[in-house]
């Protein structure tokens, strides 16, 4: 048996952050990763692959943008789905690459193979090639990710019927798809088929697509997905998925609708990989998802076990899951850290992007906050101009007496980039008269904060 000071399973963003800062303090530590490649999702068939297939459309649909349609036509008659996927190949390479140089520059073994928990403080790990080996540690921490939740009533083929992983192994580009889930990954995966120039079917069972957005945002997002020609079915209860004699895919609803597709893109919910850890060994109990509850130090039920990224649940975003591994390994070996910031970004890579900070109007009206909002679009920036984004929307909330911004909600080219602008002064308390009294490059779209701060004091003083 050997022994080491942290075991951390899996190689995702969580797991990767605990063993490096262990591995800083001179900890021994080993990282058990079941797959032959490190990085888990995030960078192998998730988070990294899905936004650089994302930018490979956005790229094509720029030049439409920006009114070259002859140049993008002769792009896309052309084009296959194995040529943008090409991009993203050599993206995670070079990540891979990064994070096993990371790993091996600060001594952290890693060992390929599946672990379990044979007690609290044991691990077998079962390799391929039959061997088992049994590791020790006074800590561990659980960062075994998720996966795309499969039902049964799915026939899942992975290739005319597909979860969000195994979509992005297709070859051929469809002349349709349905995509079913108005989350995250259903309005990302739609969105960009769409501005590729598939037709793109979105159904969710509820009326409201992300409704942790603000909803102006949201209907900005609803108006260009289906100026892009995708159709929404929402509020609708799905019968069964078939397929036909030609490999068509049947989607029928309970409603009476039925809509033939190339291709079906199920991608409502992720389940935590917990299923082959054996929990019950040490007495840690999942719940019906497969997420572990911890505390606020990421501490299981077993107070040495810890558990973070998405195998705990919300937000379960890969910047987040980076600073949970962290705080983690720096609780189990009492180095004192702060814990994880109250005002955290979301960026929501459709087509065009979402990023939000702070609290959205309908928050704020449940709550009876005095607010008031400030918009700039980008048509007014000569930035926007430039690019060719002529839609976007940077919207800020702010307290009606106080000034002290509230919220920063951006619909548009960079919105992901931009909003860290916003995020800084939120953290820090600051009102929107930083934007007012401060200079900022010219032409930039960050003069959308500007704009919209001068508009929304402007609505302060009308009579």
């Amino acid at each position: 048996m050997r022994e080491f000071d942290l075991l951390v399973i899996g190689s995702g963003p969580a797991g990767q952050k605990a063993a490096i800062q262990a591995a800083k303090l001179r900890k021994r530590v080993a990282v058990i990763e079941k797959e032959r490649v490190l990085g888990g999702s995030c960078i192998n068939t998730g988070t990294l692959p899905s936004k650089t297939l994302k930018d490979a459309i956005y790229y094509l649909h720029g030049f439409k943008l920006r009114s070259f349609t002859n140049i993008t036509y002769s792009l896309k008659k052309n084009m296959t789905l194995r040529d943008l996927m090409a991009r993203k190949d050599l993206v995670i390479k070079h990540e891979l690459e990064v994070i096993t140089d990371q790993l091996e520059r600060n001594d952290v073994e890693i060992i390929q193979g599946t672990a379990s928990f044979v007690d609290q403080h044991i691990l077998k790990v079962s390799a391929k090639s039959s061997d088992k080996d049994l590791l020790t540690a006074p800590f561990i921490v659980i960062a075994t990710g998720s996966r795309p939740r499969r039902p049964e009533e799915i026939p899942f083929n992975d290739v005319t019927i597909c979860d969000s992983d195994s979509i992005l192994s297709t070859e051929v580009i469809p002349k349709s798809m349905i995509v079913m889930g108005g989350g995250v990954i259903g309005c990302e995966y739609a969105s960009m088929f769409a501005a590729y120039g598939i037709k793109v079917t979105l159904f969710d069972k509820r009326n409201d697509l992300l409704r942790f957005v603000d909803q102006e945002i949201v209907q900005a997002l609803i108006y260009h997905m289906r100026t892009n020609g995708v159709t929404m079915r929402l509020g609708e209860e799905l019968d069964k998925v078939t397929t036909d004699e030609r490999g068509l895919v049947v989607t029928t609803f309970k409603s009476g609708k039925t809509i033939i597709t190339d291709v079906l893109l199920y991608a409502m919910g992720r389940i935590a990989n917990t299923d082959m850890l054996n929990l019950t060994a040490v007495g840690i109990t999942p719940d019906k998802m497969g997420q572990i509850k911890v505390n606020e130090h990421y501490q299981t039920e077993v107070p040495h076990i810890y558990a973070a990224g998405d195998v705990i649940g919300f937000p379960a975003l890969a910047a987040t899951s980076m600073e949970q591994g962290r705080l983690a390994a720096c609780h189990a070996f009492h180095v004192e850290q702060s814990t994880l910031p109250t005002v955290l970004p979301y960026g929501i890579y459709t087509i065009p992007e979402i990023s939000t900070v702070g609290k959205t109007e309908e928050e704020l009206t449940k709550e009876g906050v005095p607010y008031e909002i400030g918009r700039a679009f980008y048509k007014e920036i000569a930035r926007g101009q430039i690019v060719g984004d002529l839609e976007g929307l940077l919207k800020l909330i702010f307290h009606r007496t106080t000034l002290k911004l509230l919220g920063v909600h951006i619909l548009g080219d960079g919105a992901t980039e931009l909003v860290h602008i916003g995020q800084a002064v939120l953290t820090y308390g600051g009102t929107v008269d930083f934007f007012v009294h401060n200079v900022f490059n010219y032409p930039t779209l960050a003069e959308c904060y500007r704009t919209a701060a001068l508009d929304g004091i402007n609505r302060l003083a009308r009579p």
